[in-house]
């Protein structure tokens, strides 16, 4: 299996070692996501930037983290269904909703379930939904616009989910206790 570099500043190539700096100061730490990204720096400022722009959604904090956890599942990124579990608990999402989201389950909210369905079949079907769906997402009170802000947010998590398969991106010490097995490696009970 090929080992992918953990980048620090100070070995990332070209302007990657700068923009990981950025990542230390704003957040503290560089987790290993952005540590990997770094091999190539016009990913790792593509995944920058579009995690930026999600935040600027016009989907609340609570509502990006329900599409991104939904996202994760989908893809089953052990990663990033880590992280998002302790950021969308760091964004207030009640702990029914994260723990249903991790389970692949209904949401006790009928309007989160909503945008979890719709960020999981878009995702499933690459973006071949159809109207019915995207009526039923309308219906559930979302706006046009928010059809768009899933697909940005389905973008983001493209990036990331798939370069943690590929990569093997090892979690990082703040997940340790939202550490989570996807699916199709659970060994029956």
């Amino acid at each position: 299996m090929t080992r992918f570099t953990l980048h620090t500043p100070e070995t990332a190539p070209d302007s990657a070692g700068h923009q990981l700096s950025q990542i230390q100061q704003a957040w503290g730490f560089i987790p290993n996501l952005h540590r990997t990204l770094a091999e190539s720096p016009e990913l790792l400022q593509a995944y920058d930037q579009l995690f930026t722009l999600v935040g600027k959604t016009s989907l609340s904090a609570i509502e990006q983290q329900v599409a991104f956890l939904a996202i994760n599942y989908v893809n089953e990124c052990e990663y990033c269904m880590a992280g998002h579990t302790a950021l969308a608990g760091m964004a207030k999402v009640p702990a029914e909703i994260i723990a249903a989201l991790r389970d692949g389950a209904a949401l006790p909210d009928a309007k989160l379930d909503a945008l979890a369905r719709f960020a999981a079949a878009v995702t499933q079907t690459r973006g071949h939904v159809g109207d019915a769906a995207v009526d039923a997402f309308l219906a559930a009170g979302f706006s046009q616009r928010q059809v768009l802000d899933v697909i940005l947010i389905v973008a983001t998590k493209t990036i990331s989910n798939y370069t943690n398969h590929i990569t093997h991106t090892p979690t990082d010490a703040f997940m340790a206790n939202t550490l989570w097995v996807a699916p199709s490696r659970r060994v029956a009970a």
